[in-house]
This record gives structure tokens, C-alpha cells and sequence, in this order.
């Protein structure tokens, strides 16, 4: 594919049917929108210009969109069809010389090679434009396009326009299109609206255009549009089955896998085992080697090689590799975890970073603080890093130990080789090889009540 490519994604509608205030083209799908969908089907025929048409809230999808390096914006203020649409991308392709590729914003499941398909015939056979289409067992509802032998398509009819005779034609118009710019602006600011919705149709350009030559998608799911929530629903189903064969073919294991959902954004590496219930979502990566879940949550973080993380939550994150997380840990907030560290039952651990072969492996708080390597964290050790207004550090050093139920009063510092002693509370640093207890002599005081008991009447 020589030819310059431009691509024009179709993203002004509110989409009446999802009953929501959001744009539709902005309702998430395996981890991107609907539209982000559409826009990483390119990847095969990497165009030189990208413009979405945006309408409805235009600017929360331009918000939206914001971060995708080189997309342009054009507005249609008024939602007046898909010719008055394209007409819109006009001005911005003054001076175009190349093929424009017609997508919908609320159409993603198009696969990278059905639209490198699309193209790469558009330009072999030097067409006019290339419409993608799709043929139905039953295709009621849909326009009809009638073509010859050859693809070369005559005309495209509305299927209420139909004979009975031309609606027995199965091939419909997906709304998916190729032209050649320059024969297409022939055409297409004469559009007219002389219909019965009143409205500039796209279809009508085809007539007044040659040669046109339809394609056939070879898996019809790729061209359904979301309409409403169940359609968005279906969508998931097939996605997230695509997702995991790829994977599963790849090399990974998965237990149950129609219990597990995994983001398109997901990056999964050979040898990993995945098991039920879990759920992988945003830019997370898994290095080769882990075993994830069951019972787990993982959300734009990182686990390295080797881990096993089980029946956990774990956000915005990253593991180094080869130890233990979990069962029931939440790692949250930039939480940094070194290599063979194990962070165990009923752990939460908050914008945190800690060392090589670090424990905390019982009903632990760490928050707002930085381990060293070889930390031991006895059970029901908690950080107090706020005051009620500011969080506050705790910096714990090399090879130091804490006793069961001691308490950091932040900010602290807790040097090398320190053990603090169950129960203690720590609000003062502690120096290098240090053992600090705060816990009062113990006393026995026998025959003891409570003020509020007779000691003559005892029983209940």
C-alpha cells in the first residue's frame, strides 16, 4: 500500500439506546472505549492522518482521546447523517491526496487484517471505493448491495426499498468504506437530503462512483455495531473469547477460562498459569513463569517473573519477581514490591516500596512507607502514617525485625538490624542494632473487679 491513507472514525452520535448520558463512543469495551477500539484496529495499515468527527459532548470525547499521539478533531454540530458527517472532514483534507478509510466509532471489533484487507483491494484494484460487506442468513433491516461476479457492485438499496425479489439478496453494507479522496470530493459535497429522514446519506455517493467494489468480511461479528447494553455486552463475549484463544495459543495456561476476563491492553508472557476467577485489567503485564490467582484482581500493574499472587487485589502497582502474594493482600497506590518478597494473609501495603527478600506475611498496614532489603514485618504491624491532615513517612532499614502488634507512629525511622519488641509503639527513630520495647512491667492483681460489680452478688 502505497497511497497516502487518511482515516475518518464516524464519533458524533449520543447513541440514544445505551440510556446514558455518556457518548456512546466513550463506553468501555476489554479495557478501552468503544471508539479506542476502532482506532487500535489500524495497527496494519498505519495512516497518516487520523480524525474522529465528534458530536454529541465533543468535548469529553476530545478529553477522552486525548492522550493518542496525532488524532485530529473535527465537530459536526449537528447529527445530520453519515454524508453530512464525512462532509465535515472537508476542510481538513484540503490538499489530500490519497485513499480515506470510513470507520465507526461504534463498531469494534473489526479485526487489523479484515481493514489491511480492505485496503490493500481498494488499491490493488484502483478503485473508486471499496465497501465492506458481510452476507446474512437473514439480513432484514439491512440496505441490500447488488453487485456482479466480479464484486463490482451496481447499486446499494434500503432494504424497505427492496422487491421482494431483491430483498432474497443476503449482502448487506456494513458502513465500513474506502475511497479514492479525489473521486469522492466529486461527489460528495453534492449530497442531498431529499429523503424521508431528511438526512445526507453516505450510500448515495456509490452510485455516482467507478468502479465500486464490495468485500466480504469473512467473520460477520467483526461489523456488529453497539446499539444498546446488551449489544455491548455480546461485544465483551466475543472479545474477551479472541483474547484468550490468542493467549492460549501463545503458551498460556488458563484454568477455567470462561470465568476469567482479561483487558485487550493486557500484556501476557509464555508459561504464566492463570486460574479461575481472575480478572486482569488496564496496561498490566505478566512476566513468563507466574502463577495468578485464583479468587484475583490485578489493574495496570506489573508482576515480574516468577510470582505467584493468589486470592488478591493488586492496583497501580509492581512486583519484581519470584515470590508470594497473597491470599487476601492489597497492594494500591504505587505499591513496590522487590524480588522474593512475601506479602501475605490479609496484608494492605500503600505507596509503599520495599526491598529484596522482605516478609509481611500477617494482618499488616504499610502505608506511605520504604522497606529495605531483608525486613521482617511481624503480624498486626501497622504504619500510623496520618495525623488526620498530612501522611507521613516510615523508613525501615536493612534486616530489621518487628514484633507482633507493634505500632509506627510516623514519621519514623527504624535503622539496620533493629527488632522492636511485640506490642511496641514506635514514635521516636530508632539507631542501628537497636532493640526497642515499650511495654509497661507486667502486673497480676488478684480478686479484681470492676467498680460497677457487687462483689457480693456475683452472679448474673
Amino acid at each position: 500500500m502505497t497511497n497516502p491513507l487518511a482515516v475518518a472514525v464516524l464519533a458524533a452520535g449520543k447513541g440514544t439506546r445505551m440510556r446514558s448520558r455518556m457518548p456512546k463512543v466513550l463506553h468501555p469495551l476489554a479495557g478501552r472505549t468503544l471508539v479506542e477500539n476502532v482506532l487500535a484496529s489500524l495497527d496494519q495499515v498505519q495512516p497518516e492522518r487520523q480524525i474522529a468527527i465528534v458530536g454529541y459532548l465533543a468535548d469529553e470525547v476530545r478529553s477522552a482521546l486525548a492522550h493518542i499521539s496525532g488524532l485530529e478533531f473535527v465537530e459536526q454540530t449537528e447529527q445530520l447523517g453519515t454524508g453530512h458527517a464525512l462532509q465535515q472532514v472537508i476542510p481538513a483534507l484540503e490538499g489530500f491526496e490519497g485513499n480515506l478509510l470510513v470507520l465507526n466509532g461504534d463498531v469494534p471489533l473489526l479485526r487489523p487484517e479484515t481493514i489491511a484487507k480492505l485496503v490493500q483491494t481498494h488499491v490493488d484494484n484502483n478503485n473508486a471505493a471499496t465497501i465492506l460487506t458481510a452476507q446474512f442468513d437473514d439480513p432484514t433491516g439491512y440496505g441490500r448491495v447488488f453487485c456482479d461476479q466480479n464484486y463490482i457492485v451496481s447499486e446499494i438499496i434500503e432494504h424497505r426499498d427492496c422487491t421482494p425479489e431483491q430483498q432474497g439478496n443476503r449482502r448487506i453494507n456494513s458502513g465500513i468504506y474506502c475511497f479514492n479522496w479525489q473521486q469522492l470530493m466529486t461527489v460528495l459535497p453534492h449530497l442531498k437530503s431529499d429523503n424521508d429522514q431528511g438526512e445526507f446519506y453516505l450510500t448515495d455517493v456509490v452510485k455516482d462512483l467507478a468502479p465500486v467494489m464490495a468485500l466480504d468480511v469473512d467473520d460477520i461479528q467483526e461489523i456488529a455495531g453497539i446499539n444498546n447494553r446488551k449489544q455491548l455486552s455480546d461485544a465483551a463475549t466475543v472479545l474477551q473469547q479472541r483474547i484468550k484463544d490468542e493467549l492460549m495459543l501463545s503458551g498460556i495456561t488458563m484454568i477455567n477460562p470462561d470465568s476469567i476476563t482479561i483487558d485487550a491492553t493486557v500484556t501476557v508472557e509464555p508459561d504464566v498459569i492463570i486460574e479461575p476467577e481472575t480478572h486482569l485489567r488496564g496496561t498490566t503485564t505478566i512476566a513468563t513463569g507466574c502463577h495468578i490467582g485464583p479468587g484475583t484482581l490485578i489493574e495496570n500493574s506489573t508482576i515480574g517473573a516468577g510470582t505467584t499472587v493468589r486470592y488478591s487485589v493488586i492496583l497501580n502497582s509492581s512486583i519484581a519477581g519470584t515470590g508470594t502474594i497473597g491470599p487476601y493482600t492489597h497492594l494500591r497506590g504505587q505499591a513496590i514490591i522487590g524480588e522474593g518478597c512475601r506479602i501475605g494473609n490479609f496484608v494492605e501495603i500503600k505507596q509503599t516500596t520495599i526491598g529484596d527478600n522482605t516478609n509481611a506475611a500477617h494482618l499488616t498496614y504499610l502505608g506511605n512507607a520504604t522497606l529495605g532489603n531483608r525486613v521482617n514485618i511481624g503480624a498486626g504491624t501497622i504504619t500510623a502514617n496520618y495525623d488526620g491532615v498530612n501522611k507521613h513517612p516510615t523508613v525501615i532499614k536493612d534486616k530489621t525485625k518487628t514484633g507482633s502488634n507493634s505500632v509506627l507512629v510516623a514519621p519514623v525511622t527504624l535503622g539496620e538490624n533493629v527488632t522492636v519488641g511485640a506490642g511496641a509503639v514506635v514514635t521516636k527513630d530508632v539507631d542501628d542494632g537497636c532493640l526497642i520495647v515499650t511495654r509497661g512491667e507486667r502486673r497480676i492483681i488478684k480478686d479484681w473487679r470492676p467498680r460497677s460489680i457487687d462483689p457480693k452478688n456475683t452472679e448474673g
